[in-house]
């Protein structure tokens, strides 16, 4: 039987002056981009060339949102309701949305503190789960295994897709290590490759405390400002290939 696994890649997230990364040599060996939406990072100019440069390398595109910080690139926890993440997500998809040629999207990752946010509290997830329902009921919600982002999604009719990281560690309940620790960021490309194909073929993942973990995943991430992330994007894809996976957009298999 086939076996299918997206790679989606954080991209997009300059604004102004500032040009992040290698975005478009990151495009030629993912399936899925996730474009930030002008909160976190992007700006109506960079969410235009990036969504243009996805839609020429045939990228199935999605939304990127995040709470509204861009000087802390939206990596801070605010303090918001549920009415203001539902509706900052709405104007974020909205936003994205428009510069599409076909005015749909694929998926919607929400971003850093956001994403870790909505991971452990179900009200807040169900409002942004709310959100994506409102402004598309097709359109796919990617949360962590085990998170609050699958089974609220799942309650609210929504297709989900299980992410799983290349470049970040786990705490030993599945978690993502805080930024702030140190060996929080994979940066040995060799290193988080493995970490992924064991992912892939064994649905395990090592946490930081050496024990492992039950994980699958539906969508691999690499964070585009990771070091190395082209680097690693690449030798991810062929990896991920050789082992037998095809990758696909995960709104081709995510049901």
């Amino acid at each position: 039987m086939e076996r299918f696994v997206d790679i989606n890649c954080d991209i997009g997230e300059g604004f102004g002056i500032h040009r992040p990364g290698f975005d478009e040599e990151i495009m030629s060996h993912i399936s899925s981009a996730s474009i930030a939406c002008g909160f976190h990072a992007g700006d109506p100019v960079h969410m235009r060339q990036t969504v243009g440069l996805a839609e020429a390398a045939n990228l199935a595109i999605g939304a990127h949102p995040g709470l509204p910080d861009l000087m802390g690139f939206g990596r801070r926890e605010m303090m918001i309701s549920p009415d203001e993440a539902r509706d900052y997500v709405i104007y974020q998809i909205g936003a994205l949305q428009a510069f599409t040629r076909t005015k749909k999207l694929q998926h919607v990752k929400p971003h850093g503190a956001l994403y870790n946010m909505g991971s452990r509290c179900e009200a807040l997830a169900r409002a942004v789960a709310e959100g994506v329902r409102e402004a598309d009921p097709d359109l796919i919600l990617v949360g962590m295994a085990g998170s609050a982002w699958l089974t609220v999604g799942r309650e609210l009719g929504l297709r989900v897709a299980v992410e799983a990281f290349a470049d970040r560690s786990v705490n030993p309940d599945g978690t993502l290590v805080p930024r702030s620790l140190p060996g929080a960021v994979i940066t040995d490309v060799d290193e988080a490759v493995s970490r992924v194909l064991r992912i892939v073929t064994e649905g395990k993942v090592r946490a930081v405390d050496g024990v492992d973990l039950e994980m699958r995943a539906d969508t691999i991430c690499v964070h585009g400002d990771t070091p190395g992330a082209a680097d690693l994007s690449r030798v991810l894809r062929r990896q991920v290939e050789a082992a037998g996976l095809t990758v696909a957009p995960m709104g081709t298999f995510c049901r």
